[in-house]
């Protein structure tokens, strides 16, 4: 069945998804079930183990998990796995003594369990040693004969027989199978393809599908072509190539694609060719193990897969041609897409480089893609491919690095991961620049978090906010003569990058720059309670949704409008001699200090009424008060921000108002006015 339009409509291959399951993991098929929802997906092809069957729990777990699928999805059970005291040799890919006994283990399962699934897939990947040690058959006869009787015998009790899939896909295997009779009785023709992961010297899928076509009309089959198994491993972190695959083979000539898979394997468990003796064999989920979503599976479900072909702004726009331009990692995020907005408007070419992981950025990104598309590249990847990093610095005439994993709790959850992104990121970063004949300038987005929970300090509870009682701090905020102090995975992780950046300015001289930043807010701001905590309690008011407070509602921060932080990364680029090699807090500093109960006391000003709160208990390293103290970064530069709390609180309102199409009747703050920029700050 070719991919073709019918008013309008693009027409695919039916759509499946595959999915193993072991015995016993009644949670994991649950979960699979609700995510084969979420994507809109009716079909199923799934392992039933012939060895695993005459074990203990065997047969009651089949008993159980047939008929769960089938209630919600079109199953499609591949029958496999030699029990290994019937083969010839004691393991699961060995072919049976007694060629007869896979039929006759289909009939028993058929009798028992046959009224839910109207098909049979006869083994999996059969030239495939793993699956099947065919140097024990040479020449597929003993396989020939156990698959012929049993697509035979399976046609008798009113199945639809598929051969199972090729893997690699090999046209001289099937012409064995026509040549051994076993085609008369078969329904459906399955082929496996893994472009660029087991399947390196891929041809394409039309060229595969051409060399199996060739076959079956040599031997006038009648018998329909499927694409029984097909992905892509990112193993190296590359799930915009997963999705480019999966929107290659919804073209294949072909009546059904299953792709494989939801989930990621265990890392702790092992697959058929042994533990972790194939890297790749972990990493081919939708989702991964911990449950997190893939590039794919959010975009599946998000728009549904009539609508993947037409996301051209999730792309790889770089090429040999691509002149220079300012490198933003992480730039479709709410930092980096204000960055990027600054620098497009002043005609400057942006290349953004994300891999798009964070909720609300690939709208952020269509967003820029539509307003500046004469200057915008993008290249979606990740940020701990090295080669990748490597690729799209040669052309960087400057680099904001922002990408990052950006929560306490989800480092807290998934530390290794946390180290991976932030750590070994920065490090990538900073040995492509290395690389560079001309380095171009970073500037780093570090934290407030690499100074602790400062709980050295005395805090005052004064009304609703803390106070410290040490006047200096008050006064000023914290400094970078602050001693560092790393809490959380999050906290060491970002550290870590922060120290990093430092030392390779020292060591290898190169123009690098550190800004330990507040909190943050404004536009393209999509936050949770993590994150963008701001922001959060804005949408929460605007959705009518009660807040939760972790703590009494009294901690401090100081707040920085997003338009104020670009003001700053502009200048340390173009002060960046005089800067390079040191760290600055950067926030909004004394002058704009809010508690989260005066936050949302503002808040709900401009959304008509209180807000409801729910309170909990204070978060591990949750700091009561954090002020930065900008003086030393105004020195060098001159910078101030220019948005006091209540202005800039009332742009991020309307701004998510309006993104939502709301209408909003709004009276904002007056514009303050401008201040000469202050050249030199005391720092006494």
């Amino acid at each position: 069945m070719k991919l073709h339009n019918t008013m309008d409509k693009t027409v695919f291959p039916t759509v499946g998804l595959v999915e193993w399951f072991r015995v016993g993991e009644h949670a994991r098929v649950h979960q699979a079930l609700a995510d084969l929802k979420e994507l809109g997906v009716a079909d199923l092809r799934t392992g039933v183990s012939w060895a695993d069957y005459y074990t203990a729990e065997g047969k009651a777990w089949y008993d159980w998990l047939i008929p769960t699928l089938a209630k919600e999805v079109n199953v499609l059970p591949c029958f496999l796995y030699t029990p290994p005291s019937l083969g010839e040799r004691p393991r699961t890919s060995s072919p049976p003594r007694d060629k007869k006994a896979y039929a006759d283990f289909l009939d028993v399962f058929i009798t028992d369990l046959g009224e839910h699934f109207d098909w049979v897939e006869l083994w999996n990947e059969p030239n495939n040693k793993v699956e099947y040690d065919f140097t024990q058959d040479y020449g597929w006869f003993k396989f020939a004969e156990m698959v012929g009787g049993a697509a035979y015998w399976c046609k008798q009790r009113g199945k639809k027989t598929l051969l199972g899939g090729m893997s690699p896909i090999d046209p001289n295997f099937l012409l064995t199978m026509y040549e051994r009779g076993v085609m008369a009785h078969i329904d459906a023709i399955g082929i496996h393809g893994f472009p660029d992961v087991f399947d390196q010297l891929w041809d394409g899928w039309a060229e595969n599908i051409r060399a199996v076509r060739e076959v079956m009309e040599r031997y006038n089959g009648t018998a329909e072509l499927w694409i029984t198994e097909a992905g892509f491993s990112t193993w190296q972190h590359d799930e915009f190539k997963q999705l480019q695959e999966f929107k290659e083979v919804l073209k294949a000539d072909v009546s059904r694609v299953y792709w494989y898979g939801l989930h990621d394997l265990n890392a702790s468990l092992p697959t058929v060719g042994g533990f972790h003796v194939d890297e790749r064999e972990y990493h081919f989920g939708l989702k991964k193990a911990d449950g997190t979503s893939k590039l794919l599976y959010r975009l599946w479900a998000k728009h549904g897969i009539e609508q993947l072909q037409h996301l051209n702004y999730i792309k790889r726009s770089l090429t040999e041609d691509t002149g220079k331009y300012t490198l933003i990692t992480g730039g479709a995020g709410f930092v980096g897409t204000n960055m990027a907005k600054r620098l497009l408007e002043q005609g400057k070419r942006v290349l953004i480089f994300d891999s798009l992981t964070r909720d609300g950025v690939e709208q952020n990104l269509q967003w820029l893609h539509e307003t500046y598309p004469g200057q915008l590249e993008v290249y979606v990847g990740d940020i701990r491919d090295q080669q990748t990093v490597r690729q799209v610095m040669k052309k960087a005439e400057a680099v904001f690095h922002y990408a990052a994993q950006v929560a306490v709790t989800t480092s807290l959850d998934l530390p290794i991961n946390d180290f991976e992104v932030n750590a070994r990121g920065i490090i990538n970063v900073l040995e492509a620049i290395r690389e560079q004949e001309t380095p171009p300038p970073l500037v780093f987005t570090s934290t407030n978090k690499v100074y602790g929970g400062l709980e050295d300090l005395k805090f005052i509870s004064n009304g609703s906010r803390y106070y410290p009682a040490d006047t200096t701090i008050k006064k000023y905020g914290i400094s970078e003569a602050r001693p560092l102090d790393f809490h959380s995975p999050y906290g060491c992780s970002k550290g870590a990058a922060d120290q990093y950046v430092l030392d390779y300015a020292r060591t290898y001289n190169l123009p690098l720059a550190v800004f330990r930043m507040s909190c943050i807010y404004g536009p393209h701001q999509y936050g949770n309670e993590d994150q963008g905590w701001v922001a959060h309690f804005a949408i929460r008011a605007i959705e009518d949704k009660p807040i939760s407070i972790y703590g009494d509602g009294k901690q401090v921060r100081d707040i920085l409008f997003v338009e104020d932080l670009v003001d700053a990364f502009v200048l340390a680029l173009e002060h960046i001699d005089e800067v390079k090699g040191q760290a600055f807090n950067i926030g909004g500093g004394a002058e704009n200090t809010v508690s989260l109960l005066e936050l949302l006391k503002t808040i709900g000003k401009y959304n008509g009424k209180e807000i409801p709160l729910q309170f909990g208990d204070w978060r591990p390293g949750d700091q009561h008060y954090y002020v930065s103290d900008t003086r030393k970064f105004q020195q060098a530069t001159g910078w101030y921000p220019k948005h006091n709390v209540q202005e800039g609180v009332a742009k991020l309102y309307q701004w998510l108002c309006e993104n939502r199409g709301l209408e909003v009747h709004l009276t904002l703050p007056s514009e303050i006015e401008k201040k000469e920029p202050v050249k030199k700050v005391a720092l006494a």
